[in-house]
């Protein structure tokens, strides 16, 4: 079905998510975040996808986020990384569909509170993601680089599986829980963080720009 608000298109594929908030992340809740302000990134590996003719199957993107307070409440910066593997047209493809304009609740929130964009980057992008091991690596040479492992309790040290669910949630509707144990951002302030020990999810996305599907 064609979507209304502009070009027709749809994701699916796996997402890796990591914050500075702890494990949860209380904005899933619709709670404030750990420390005051966002500090995170979204990589993202598309199994199937495509804008209006063109395919999108096997790309690799991510995009580093921070808000200065809780993600609502706008004035966000988000930089969008395209793998350098893409073509041409795939990459015009993705900077217009992260615009936010055709349609698509993930990626029409994330617009509309992340005014302040930079020029995209293509770079070389390493992503693996087992979301059921709750194992997840991106690297980004010289820009950004994200490990994830499972939860693990602080008793024993066996691993502690834990779930979200978000029954019509925009993002996602079932996410692993995971700890990212080193999460580094090396742009210009305030692109540039490191954290550890902090939150991750693991999901699988099926976005489009069609409200019916």
């Amino acid at each position: 079905m064609a979507n209304q608000n502009g070009t027709d298109w749809r994701l699916k594929g796996e997402e890796l998510g990591s914050c500075n908030c702890d494990w949860g992340c209380p904005c899933q809740f619709d709670a404030l975040p750990t420390h005051g302000r966002c500090e995170g990134m979204g990589g993202w590996l598309i199994e199937e996808g495509y804008f209006g003719d063109t395919r999108l199957d096997g790309v690799r993107m991510a995009m580093i986020y921070w808000w200065p307070g809780p993600i609502h409440e706008g004035e966000g910066f988000a930089q969008l990384i395209i793998d350098e593997e893409t073509s041409e047209a795939q990459r015009e493809a993705l900077i217009e569909l992260f615009k936010g304009g055709h349609g698509g609740g993930y990626l029409e929130i994330f617009a509309a509170v992340c005014p302040n964009r930079p020029e995209p980057i293509v770079a070389p992008i390493s992503l693996e993601i087992n979301r059921e091991a709750r194992l997840a690596r991106l690297d980004v040479p010289g820009i950004m680089s994200s490990d994830v492992e499972p939860i693990k309790t602080r008793v024993t040290g066996e691993e502690h599986r834990v779930q979200i669910a978000l029954p019509g949630g925009f993002e996602f509707t079932l996410a692993e829980m995971g700890n990212t144990t080193a999460l580094q951002v090396e742009l210009d302030a305030p692109l540039k963080f490191d954290h550890n020990n902090c939150y991750a999810q693991l999901a699988h996305i099926d976005w489009s720009g069609d409200k019916s599907l």
